[in-house]
């Protein structure tokens, strides 16, 4: 009797072992499925690798890309974004070439971006950063001080807005790849025209058409600045009343750190520098 039982115990003992192989082994294949399904290449608790690129940029434009009222001549805001850039973890260094010149003009901008030397450094490069369009304003000024007129700087607009999407797109011929950044424009003329409604609006329309140019293209990204000028606590320009000091400089480069950084950057850089949210890190 005693036999009995026991090889009853044993067949039941055998039964419960082989019952707890199949359901060990369905769970293994449900978390297998919800593993794959969820699209994660990583377990929760693994932390994502980040292996730090090196980041070329190449900077075109006016004199705010030359860097005219930096007292150090390093190139206006590039030294200040270069180091914000450094500071990612995903980012090894960030390597600058300034083709910046006083007084350019969006069609004196389309004409450099002919030269060899600067199509060569577009086609090498991750992002540009563009500054245009001041000097066209300010032609507007100069051409017609006497009789300034709204029409006359919404002609010149429309010739502007050609002109813009024309150093895009050209830009894009040398390396369809690279991402575009434009800073928008800031009004130099506080201290001369005070806070005159006429011209708070040129600058106001010129910034809206850049912008809504720059949206009709991917991985572009506009950076407007005009706010950070409009601050009268602060003294953020140099002695000619027109150019950015040091400090306007560093708070350019500021804006233009807050604008890419993350997601944007990724974009910017058709995912060559990868975002990771140090938060989740």
């Amino acid at each position: 009797m005693v036999r009995v039982c026991q090889k009853k115990y044993d067949i039941i003992e055998i039964n419960r072992i082989k019952e707890v192989k199949v359901l060990r082994k369905w769970w293994i294949i449900f978390f297998a499925l919800l593993f794959v399904t969820s699209g994660c290449s990583q377990w929760p608790n693994e932390q994502k690798e980040v292996i730090p690129k090196d980041l070329h940029i190449v900077s075109i434009g006016d004199s705010l890309t030359q860097g005219v009222g930096d007292s150090s001549n390093s190139g206006g805001y590039i030294p200040y974004l270069e180091q914000r850039l450094e500071q990612l973890d995903s980012v090894n260094d960030a390597q600058f070439e300034n083709y910046g010149i006083k007084g350019n003009r969006t069609d004196q901008l389309l004409d450099r971006l002919d030269e060899k030397e600067v199509q060569q450094a577009i086609q090498e490069s991750d992002v540009v950063v563009i500054t245009i369009g001041g000097n066209d304003v300010m032609k507007v000024f100069k051409d017609n001080f006497m009789k300034l007129r709204i029409e006359e700087f919404e002609r010149e607009q429309e010739l502007y807005e050609e002109r813009l999407h024309k150093i895009i797109q050209t830009v894009r011929e040398q390396n369809k790849e690279t991402g575009i950044v434009l800073i928008g424009l800031y009004n130099p003329f506080r201290e001369v025209f005070g806070d005159v409604k006429e011209v708070k609006e040129i600058m106001r329309d010129w910034n809206a058409a850049s912008k809504s140019i720059v949206e009709e293209y991917e991985r572009t990204s506009f950076v407007a600045v005009d706010d950070i000028f409009q601050n009268p606590q602060e003294n953020l320009l140099y002695k000619d009343q027109f150019h950015p000091n040091d400090r306007g400089y560093e708070l350019i480069a500021e804006r233009i750190f807050e604008t890419i950084e993350g997601k944007e950057l990724e974009k910017l850089t058709n995912r060559k520098i990868i975002y990771v949210n140090e938060d989740s890190v």
